[in-house]
């Protein structure tokens, strides 16, 4: 293993998403050496092809299934999981993060079943790993959001949301913990934002900052999927790391 002061080779799958250019970003600053694991990079991790891990010391797996992607969430998650943990063994990577969500073991559905799956199969696999689940992003509120006349509607959920940059310096911390040798940093963990708040609150507070006078509709969603949302079933547990970046600060930042 390298030392923690001597940088790491980190492998980031989905290096282009949301997660993925902040850890990106903060590996390079911090003067890792970066493999960006994406289709843009020539690299399909569904399928496989041109997925080379040598001399990597960490694995980072921020990955999630695009509009090309068939077969659902489930289907994906297990095919990505699988054929990185076999490039990891091949070529001797000593650790694997990857990010999960808050609750995706009691919800068990859509999305959350795919992160399930994937979180059994790297416990399963690998003798040294680290899970990280993460609460919604601030950055889920415009995603989710549809335009319905001079509506937005939005789903009711309650979550205690987190910015994305800071889930990727998380990551990245236990990341360099686990390589130093530290194994505080192996197991599951959790990190949430500083307060619960609706996503529909999120979304009216970001409307607001632009000046868009549409109204937010806040609509509960069907089935039990729509039940975990709104239940409590994604709100973190009381070992959960909080994080200090609220979404006002998120938001000024944003601007």
């Amino acid at each position: 293993m390298r030392a923690y002061a001597e940088g790491m080779r980190i492998a980031i799958a989905g290096g282009t998403g949301v997660v993925g250019r902040h850890v990106d970003r903060l590996a390079r600053l911090a003067g890792d050496d970066v493999v960006v694991l994406a289709r843009s990079h020539g690299i399909d991790l569904v399928s496989g092809e041109g997925l080379n891990l040598a001399a990597v010391d960490v694995v980072i797996d921020v990955s999630g299934p695009g509009k090309g992607d068939h077969g659902g969430p489930v289907a994906f998650f297990e095919r990505v999981t699988t054929n990185l943990l076999n490039a990891e063994e091949d070529a001797g990577v000593g650790h694997h993060v990857a990010l999960s969500i808050v609750g995706a073991a009691k919800i068990n559905t859509g999305y959350y079943a795919g992160k399930r799956a994937q979180e059994d199969l790297v416990a399963a696999a690998m003798a040294e790993w680290t899970i990280l689940r993460a609460t919604q992003f601030f950055e889920f509120a415009e995603q989710v959001a549809r335009p319905f006349g001079p509506w937005v509607v939005a789903p009711k959920v309650r979550s205690q949301p987190i910015a994305a940059a800071s889930v990727a310096a998380e990551l990245l911390r236990l990341a360099r913990s686990a390589v130093a040798g530290n194994h505080e940093a192996h197991g599951v963990h959790e990190i949430a934002g500083p307060h619960e708040r609706g996503i529909a609150d999120l979304l009216r507070e970001l409307m607001g900052a632009r000046a868009d006078a549409r109204r937010v509709l806040e609509l509960p969603l069907p089935g039990r999927f729509g039940r975990g949302l709104r239940d409590g079933s994604i709100l973190p547990g009381p070992a959960a790391q909080l994080d200090d970046v609220t979404f006002e600060t998120w938001l000024e930042a944003a601007r």
